[in-house]
């Protein structure tokens, strides 16, 4: 499996056919009848069905799609508002969630930097703060978003993409684009026309502080910072491209010691080893010190001989060489003419006059400037030459050597030719041969003299080194000069433009930082030129000091951030207009509220306008504070919201004792005005009448309701009749119910009596004489009978007599039974009379359907005639 970074990336073209978020899902839908019928038809190719199927299922398809179309549109508008929906929980969204997600992001790279320092700190202590500042802050910036950047490519250098890191200025780049650049680099040094050609190994350089490497430095595989590990996995608890082993390289400068950090980016940190060592004058007794600091000075004198050989040196114990001896003394010059106050450290020099002293011939002065020694031989002594060089002779240093006569024959300033003229003095002429030459270009000729130089004006139209721009002298030779002008390309950050001489290849990066800066200006992040429009923010920990848009004076403690500032969460504390409380609500002077839009789409095709946001103040919510109240009719005391304080019926029944001392008041909660303060459960003005019947237990025996209205006090007698049988069982009797119940028991018998014979009949078969009675009959019947013979003739006689004496009897109660039934019918007809009363119908009753069908004729005609004229 190749590695990471090795792999292709995801191109433009990858990325098709893939659903997105949104609006690309909704077009996909709609287009699902249309792939389906796509489907069909490829379907519909290769089967061997009918003409008439394949007609069918068009004629179907084009049928359905109608309902295709707005089950689309019903699920594109679906998706629609759902991706407001989010928009709008996106926006009111809370920012402390990304806070703590910052927090939490910030305490693992705390913890990942502590592990990689524990070894170090461990042998410096606490005073490691300013020692390892260097290395620390290469290390945030391998956290810190965007602040690792590849200067040639001008991308951000993620986690998990193989990286090579410059030794000397420790700068991080993407492999693949070093490898490139190694070698574009090498590629652009060396010449085609050289000999050389391939063979010569041309250094290539780093592309921000220039280091040179060599050809087989160029990286070939991704290691880890320190090199150990090939292709280092990513893991989320160590430093980004860090294998997490000890570094173990030596500390520079050298000093035998290995570095014990874990594998980090940027340099070494000095070394914490501790060594026995002794002061710079070696005078000293040796100390324990720090080996990255290990020099030090006892602050005695030096005392070493100066360079003078004189003085000795004052300074206290110091590195390297003793200076110069600082001391001023009066010197000689070379010549011993002159003298000065001079530094001890520099006592010779020359005065500038020259020397002037006779030389040896006695003749003539020495020449030179102030010297040291002897002038020596005088310069026109023994053999001299004549001027062309061809005989010599010894004369006298007063004697000028005469000239030879012979041609001179020196070689002329050309080159070419030689002096023609006899030996002479001083300098040859100049070459007066005409000769043709040819222009340095080598195009044109032309006969000139020798000393004159021929050039055309043949401008040359080869390009320069750069590759860019043509030569343009007049007469080139042919190696034309470097190119002259400046690159004045756009360099990769897209800011600057090349400063350097026109050159070939890609440009240098940009070598310009750009600060990027918190809104509040605290928090710096220094990236390279370009990278500023992808690299986010720098996190600043200041607090926010932006002044409050509402009420309050001062803001919500919360980190520095660009935009608005969250919604302000503080409680209003306005006083409220109805009441003296303070509201106890979140602020609400900005809040963000959907403004209507009243503007409607004119049909299915235009598309709704989204709606808009915008932040206003909103009126503080009603006053929720409890107040204790008591209701109406003073059954409770609730605790009610302030806004809502005021009179209220808790809903029960009134309950208090009416005038009629039997009933309380039925009506719901109600105000009543308390009349007597010393019996606060009488009713009231406000309180009802009692309607209801008597309810007072009536006398035993007594079945009729009191016919007063509820009243106190004792009833009246009951005056109902009551309707009873006699003890014969034959005629009904009416009886007062008072009479009845207030009688004992021989004036009930009495009472219930008609008066009359009793009609039943003794056991000897005649009737009871006796008045009507409760009760059997007595036995003792005193009536004489006949008693026939026993021819039975008196018997028939007897029992003829009885018959017509019992039909007698039935006769008389039928008659008295028809009186009674008379007396009761015309009682029960005068009462019915005197509940019903007569209702006489009156005219609008009894002509209103006649009349009403005419009206509302008229009625109409007269809206049809109105609405006729209005159009």
């Amino acid at each position: 499996m190749e590695p990471a970074w090795r792999q292709g990336g995801r191109g433009r073209g990858r990325g098709r056919g893939k659903s997105g978020g949104g609006l690309p899902q909704a077009v996909g839908i709609v287009g699902e009848p249309e792939a389906g019928a796509a489907g069909d038809n490829r379907h519909g190719r290769g089967s061997s069905g009918s003409g008439w199927s394949s007609s069918s299922s068009d004629w179907s398809r084009s049928q359905s799609e109608p309902s295709n179309e707005l089950s689309s549109l019903k699920k594109f508008e679906e998706i629609r508002k759902a991706n407001q929906a989010a928009a709008q929980r996106f926006a009111n969204e809370d920012t402390s969630s990304e806070e703590e997600g910052e927090e939490d992001f910030e305490g693992q790279q705390g913890k990942i930097v502590a592990t990689t320092f524990t070894a170090y700190s461990s042998h410096i202590g606490e005073d490691s703060s300013r020692e390892l500042e260097r290395t620390k802050q290469y290390l945030n910036d391998a956290f810190q978003s965007g602040a690792q950047t590849c200067l040639i490519c001008i991308a951000s250098v993620k986690r998990n993409q193989a990286i090579w890191s410059c030794f000397r200025c420790y700068c991080i780049f993407h492999i693949s684009c070093i490898q490139k650049w190694a070698k574009d680099s090498i590629f652009l040094v060396s010449s085609v026309l050289d000999d050389d050609f391939g063979r010569k190994y041309h250094p290539w350089p780093c592309p921000k502080c220039r280091h040179p490497y060599e050809q087989s430095q160029t990286p070939t595989r991704y290691y880890c910072y320190c090199g150990k590990v090939e292709d280092p996995p990513p893991d989320p608890w160590l430093v980004p491209h860090s294998c997490g082993q000890v570094c173990d390289k030596g500390f520079k400068p050298l000093c035998g010691h290995k570095c014990l950090l874990l594998c980090h980016p940027g340099p070494c940190p000095p070394c914490p080893k501790m060594v026995a060592i002794t002061c710079y004058c070696k005078k000293a007794k040796p100390v324990s010190r720090r080996c990255s600091a290990k020099g030090w000075s006892c602050q005695q004198p030096c005392n070493q001989l100066l360079t003078c050989g004189q003085h000795k040196c004052e300074n206290p114990c110091h590195t390297g060489n003793c200076p110069e001896c600082p001391r001023v003394s009066r010197q000689r010059c070379l010549c011993g003419k002159e003298t000065a106050e001079r530094l001890c450290a520099r006592p010779q020099w020359q005065c500038e006059k020259v020397c002037g002293r006779t030389l040896s011939c006695g003749n003539h002065t020495c020449e030179q400037v102030c010297h040291h020694g002897t002038c020596g031989n005088c310069p026109r002594s023994g053999y001299r030459a004549c001027p062309c060089g061809k005989s010599k002779s010894a004369l006298p240093c007063t004697e000028d050597i005469p000239t030879c006569g012979d041609t001179c024959d020196k070689p002329l300033a050309c080159g070419l030719h030689r002096c023609s003229m006899r030996c002479h003095r001083g300098p040859c002429e100049t070459c007066r041969q005409e000769v043709e030459k040819q222009c340095r270009c080598g195009k044109h000729s032309k006969v000139l003299p020798c000393h004159k130089e021929y050039l055309c004006e043949t401008k040359c139209i080869k390009l320069r080194d750069c590759q860019r721009h043509q030569c343009k002298r007049k007469c080139c030779s042919g190696n034309c000069p470097p190119c002259d002008q400046n690159c004045g390309r756009t360099l990769g950050c897209r800011n600057h433009k090349c400063p350097s001489a026109c050159h070939r290849g890609a440009c240098y990066p940009c070598p310009e930082t750009i600060e990027m800066k918190c809104n509040c200006g605290a928090t710096v992040l220094v990236v390279p030129c370009g990278r500023e429009r992808t690299t986010k923010p720098p996190r600043c920990k200041e607090l926010c000091r932006q002044p409050p848009t509402c009420h309050h004076v001062n803001r919500e403690k919360h980190r520095c951030h660009f935009g608005s500032c969250p919604p302000c969460k503080q409680p209003c504390q306005k006083k409220l207009a109805k009441c003296t409380h303070l509201c106890p609500a979140t602020c609400h002077d900005e809040v963000l509220v959907k403004q209507a839009n009243s503007r409607q789409p004119a049909g299915p095709w235009e598309q709704r306008s989204e709606p808009t946001f915008i932040r206003t103040a909103v009126p503080c919510p009603p006053c929720l504070t409890p107040i204790p109240m008591a209701c109406l009719g003073k059954h409770e005391v609730s605790l009610l919201p302030c806004h809502a304080i005021g009179p209220y019926s808790c809903s029960r029944p009134c309950g208090r004792l009416l005038a009629c001392l039997n009933h309380k008041c039925a009506k719901e909660c109600h105000v009543v005005a308390v009349i007597d303060e010393d019996d606060k459960e009488k009713a009231g003005k406000e309180c009802q009448i009692c309607e209801e019947g008597c309810s007072k237990p009536r006398p035993s025996g007594c079945i009729h309701p009191c016919t007063l209205p509820c009243h106190d006090g004792a009833c009246p007698p009951c005056s109902q009749m009551i309707r009873m049988k006699c003890h014969c069982k034959i005629t009904n009797l009416y009886v007062e119910c008072t009479k009845m119940t207030t009688a004992d028991a021989e004036t009930k018998i009495v009472l219930n009596s008609c008066k009359n014979q009793c009609p039943k009949q003794l056991s000897c078969g005649h009737r009871c004489k006796a008045i009507c009675h409760p009760g059997d009959c007595p036995q003792s019947c005193n009536q004489k009978v006949k008693i026939k013979c026993p021819c039975k003739r008196i018997k028939k006689m007897k029992e003829a007599e009885e018959k017509a004496a019992l039909e007698k009897e039935r006769l008389k109660q039928q008659v008295e039974l028809e009186a009674f039934e008379k007396r009761l019918k015309g009682r029960r007809k005068k009462n019915k009379r005197r509940d019903t009363t007569e209702t006489k119908e009156t005219a609008w009753q009894k002509y209103r359907k006649y009349l009403m069908i005419p009206g509302c004729g008229i009625v109409l005609a007269m809206i049809a005639f109105y609405l006729l004229q209005l159009n």
